[in-house]
């Protein structure tokens, strides 16, 4: 898709116009989230985009590379599913999730288990959930343009055409698209609009409304079935995806463990939902023009902004986005993501065991591991049978 970036001297983090245009990379995944999260459970959207943008300004300058932050999405699909079905996923139960990711992955990350654990995981199989993760953005994107075809894809040819050049980032003459298509599709968004007044409100802790029961389905039912798309995708496949694109500026899974434990403590204690790093996350600040930790620190004090001053209106600025166009932001950013793994594997066997981690992880992360892992084990049996007889 883009190449490698050009990138800055080590050290700096720019803000510029294409670090302002790489900062809303990653909108595809954090609105519609978001926007769950406070439609079916009622969250504080105080607490839910301060910990997001304190979250993204401290990741800014501690990586000094367009290090994403992001909502976890198996916690965040069951908890919205299962809230707009039962009652059995509340608010509390979201906090007591964070709380608990939090401690097991600040764990993982300081004794250096998640090390050793992501150092079992073979290059194929790293591969494989890269691509899957990206052809995954790439339908999920699909399907939210389906919406409204017309918007998406003029959308998209409008962005495919102005990406050659570097004048004026592609991304504001998406935003504004975007804002434009909201506005003629929806007629009661000007006047939310014109409602919208700075408030500053400081979001409410959460701890203390935890009840014993929100604390055990946070941990059973949210916290440790999201471990394994944790681990693949917010700390190996982000891992790896840094890595290659800023090899000046590289990190470690275990760092990277640290830094999501960290995150989703102090999410936890300002009323935030889990969040984690994500390597699709990265492709969509990258690929919108983002080379620095300036791009996320953009995002967050943006973030920081809203969330103090403009939490009461909320849901009219993210009526500013539409679908369609969201949808648009995360399948070039899956794109961008899988095409940087296409180089999958040297020999027959690699490249299989590639394939079958990629398509199991389009659907889940966790299975992907098992599968991807069980062909290698094959592929290398065969390969010392082979070196025996010979």
């Amino acid at each position: 898709m883009s190449g490698e970036p050009t990138l800055p001297a080590v050290g700096a983090n720019r803000f510029d116009r294409h670090e302002w245009a790489g900062a809303f990379g990653d909108l595809g995944t954090l609105i519609p989230f978001v926007i769950a999260y406070l439609a079916l459970l009622d969250l504080d959207p105080a607490g839910v985009l301060l910990a997001f943008g304190l979250a993204s300004i401290v990741c800014g300058f501690v990586y000094r590379t367009p290090f994403p932050v992001q909502p976890m999405k198996a916690i965040g699909a069951v908890a919205t599913t299962q809230a707009a079905q039962t009652y059995v996923v509340t608010a509390g139960a979201v906090h007591a999730a964070g709380w608990a990711t939090g401690a097991i992955w600040l764990v993982l990350g300081l004794t250096g288990t998640a090390r050793r654990i992501a150092s079992l995981v073979s290059r194929p199989v790293v591969k494989g959930i890269i691509v899957g993760l990206g052809v995954g953005f790439v339908l999920s994107g699909a399907k939210m343009m389906a919406g409204s075809p017309w918007i998406g894809l003029a959308a998209l040819a409008g962005t495919l055409l102005l990406f050659g050049q570097r004048r004026v980032p592609v991304m504001f003459v998406l935003l504004v698209f975007g804002a434009l298509a909201g506005w003629l599709t929806d007629p009661t968004v000007a006047d939310r609009l014109a409602g919208v007044r700075p408030e500053f409100r400081w979001p409410l802790l959460s701890l203390p409304e935890i009840r014993a029961d929100e604390w055990m389905v946070g941990l059973v039912f949210l916290a440790l079935p999201q471990l394994p798309l944790t681990l693949g995708n917010a700390i190996i496949a982000v891992a790896e995806e840094n890595n290659r694109l800023f090899p000046d500026r590289p990190v470690t899974r275990e760092r990277v463990a640290v830094s999501t434990g960290l995150l989703n403590l102090g999410g936890a204690a300002l009323g935030g939902v889990p969040m984690c790093h994500g390597a699709g996350g990265m492709a969509g600040h990258v690929r919108f023009g983002a080379r620095t930790g300036g791009a996320p620190i953009i995002l967050g004090a943006v973030l920081v902004a809203v969330a103090l001053f403009f939490s009461a209106s909320v849901g009219a600025l993210l009526a500013l986005f539409p679908p369609p166009v969201l949808g648009v932001i995360l399948l070039l950013a899956g794109a961008e993501l899988a095409w940087g793994a296409r180089s999958i594997g040297a020999t027959t066997g690699e490249r299989v065991a590639a394939l079958v981690t990629a398509a199991c992880a389009v659907w889940n992360v966790g299975v992907a591991f098992l599968a991807g892992s069980a062909v290698v084990a094959v592929v290398r049996w065969r390969e010392r049978e082979r070196a025996r007889r010979t």
